[in-house]
């Protein structure tokens, strides 16, 4: 298939869809209690029926707002929704009731896709007073009276007896979604990205895991939320190679699903080969005699090969027989026939990097953002630099700004931020994305050195705005100022300066405090620990700009050991 003559997503599912010589075969199966499994045919007709009863509500371009966990019917309907010519806009089912209310209000769904009554509950109050929102789409029954407000997507499909229809005029450059992300200022921003952006990252991307498709049907395993820019993208990856994918539990069941259905290729976060390291680790340092011997064996050959050193023949020898007896146990303990991970959404640290490869398990670390589709660049199989990001996509540009801020222009660049020019212009400059990252290159290889920007990445690839929780912290009758830090750590903690009325406050008091204020907030932008501090931030001490703009730098550099003594 040739991805450069496919014009939108709808098309290129059509066209794989066309070239399955047994459409019976599974191609969506969810690992959930609740979950359903789907064939290609199931899938191609859902699609179609969903698609036509949404044009009942939708015109050309119309947002259609998608709320729910990872699920074969999530898939379904961000087809659905592009093949009636409209914009899938994702939301995280974590977000807190502000946030909904702020995207609502911002991208005006026609229509909005829930999984079931615990997410509809989330925005049943918010949608009273909003009358552009036509219609309620469930995967499940929902708790409600008035059934005319919403339809069952499962009664709709056994319902219909609409023929199929998969023609569009939906080009490369029409909006494909709009995917909001937060920025420095607070309110998150709808980055807008095109059915070529999303394909072209596609073309990139099998590019990379090309060695790996060794059968009819590669089995991938989702996990990272479908509203984030990257999992969105992969699913399509998925379509393009024909896999068959499944759709974890939880993160909690991750490595039970890994069993389940034996995963090939699976894409993650940081915060997922952490933990991973942390427990393979553990259990390494309890080993004792002979297995120690060989594990100890097994990581330092591991370790030479990544890091490109020759190995002697005694060695190549030792390491083949220690591939049999070793990563063959350890790679059995996560389905046995794992290929490949792709770690993506934050920076991978190192020391996991270097680790899970010398271990067998081939873990590659790319880079990228939301306004980029997400990729720009991506370690190949067959020459793993983990200490860097890999090299750029075929079809991306980049180059690195004379202060070391890294750009990017071509077609998988977003087309801008929804209602937001001024934004926009920022960051879109004669074609060029301005990412905000600091990076280098080695022999074409992208290495990511320091960022720019103030959001905080966590391990699990979120990003998060500092000052939102910034704001929220000194609207506080006890805080006058605050400093939120965790940039790929576990958790955010703060830095906070009391009123001078309430520098008597007790622990228990600003415990109090922050415990209302967390409530406000979403779970990964909850405030875990914290230290405070007498000093108050001024233009005299070098801490705020002459317009009084928090220094952040500074100030983090001046409290780094306050802060890391947090973790």
């Amino acid at each position: 298939m040739d991805l450069k003559k496919i014009n939108n997503l709808p098309e290129l599912f059509f066209c794989q869809y066309n070239e399955q010589k047994d459409r019976n075969k599974i191609l969506l199966s969810s690992l959930r209690e609740f979950g359903k499994n789907y064939s290609w045919e199931q899938t191609f007709e859902t699609i179609n029926n969903l698609s036509s009863e949404l044009k009942k509500y939708v015109n050309k371009g119309d947002r259609c707002l998608l709320i729910s966990e990872n699920r074969p019917e999530w898939f379904i309907s961000d087809l659905s929704i592009m093949l009636a010519d409209s914009i899938t806009v994702p939301a995280y089912t974590t977000y807190a009731e502000r946030d909904y209310e702020y995207i609502i209000s911002d991208c005006t769904p026609s229509v909005i896709f829930v999984s079931n009554t615990e997410q509809f509950n989330k925005i049943k109050n918010i949608i009273k007073s909003k009358d552009f929102v036509k219609k309620i789409f469930s995967f499940e029954k929902l708790e409600e009276k008035n059934k005319d407000e919403y339809t069952n997507i499962n009664d709709l499909i056994l319902n219909s007896n609409i023929s199929n229809n998969f023609e569009t005029k939906i080009t490369r450059k029409d909006p494909a979604c709009i995917i909001y992300t937060s920025g420095t200022q607070g309110n998150p921003k709808g980055v807008i990205l095109s059915h070529g952006g999303i394909l072209n990252n596609c073309e990139g991307a099998i590019e990379i895991i090309k060695p790996l498709i060794t059968n009819d049907q590669t089995r991938f395993l989702t996990w990272l939320p479908l509203s984030h820019s990257y999992e969105h993208t992969v699913q399509f990856v998925q379509i393009t190679v024909a896999a068959k994918i499944f759709y974890a539990e939880s993160i909690e069941k991750l490595i039970k699903n890994m069993n389940d259905c034996s995963p090939e290729i699976m894409t993650a976060v940081p915060r997922f080969y952490q933990n991973l390291y942390q427990k393979i680790n553990a259990s390494f340092n309890k080993a004792t005699g002979l297995k120690k011997i060989l594990i100890k064996k097994m990581l330092n050959l591991g370790l030479k090969k990544i890091q490109k050193e020759q190995l002697n023949f005694i060695e190549k020898i030792q390491d083949s027989v220690l591939d049999i007896i070793v990563r063959k146990k350890i790679k059995a303990q996560f389905g046995g026939s794992l290929k490949t991970f792709v770690s993506g959404g934050g920076a991978l640290d190192k020391k996991v990097g270097f680790f899970l490869n010398a271990i067998g398990l081939p873990t590659l670390q790319g880079y990228g953002l939301t306004e980029t589709s997400p990729v720009v660049s991506c370690n190949p199989i067959n020459d793993i630099r983990v200490e860097t990001v890999g090299p750029p996509f075929k079809g991306n540009e980049v180059k690195i700004a004379e202060d070391g801020e890294i750009l990017v222009k071509g077609e998988n660049v977003m087309l801008g931020y929804w209602n937001n020019q001024k934004e926009t212009d920022k960051v879109l400059k004669n074609g060029w994305l301005h990412t905000g990252d600091v990076g280098v290159f080695e022999n074409n290889y992208l290495k990511i050195t320091d960022r720019k920007k103030d959001i905080i990445i966590t391990p699990g690839g979120d990003n998060i705005s500092p000052i939102k929780i910034e704001n929220e912290l000194v609207n506080s009758d006890l805080f006058e100022q605050s400093i939120v830090y965790g940039d790929n750590k576990p958790f955010l903690v703060a830095l906070l300066v009391l009123n001078e009325e309430k520098k008597s406050s007790t622990d228990e008091e600003i415990k109090f405090e922050i415990e209302k204020i967390n409530k406000k907030l979403s779970k990964i932008e909850n405030i875990k620990k914290y230290f405070t501090i007498n000093e108050k931030f001024s233009i005299e001490n070098g801490m705020l700009t002459p317009t009084l703009k928090l220094k952040r730098y500074k100030i983090i550099q001046k409290y780094k050991n306050n802060f890391e003594k947090l973790y």
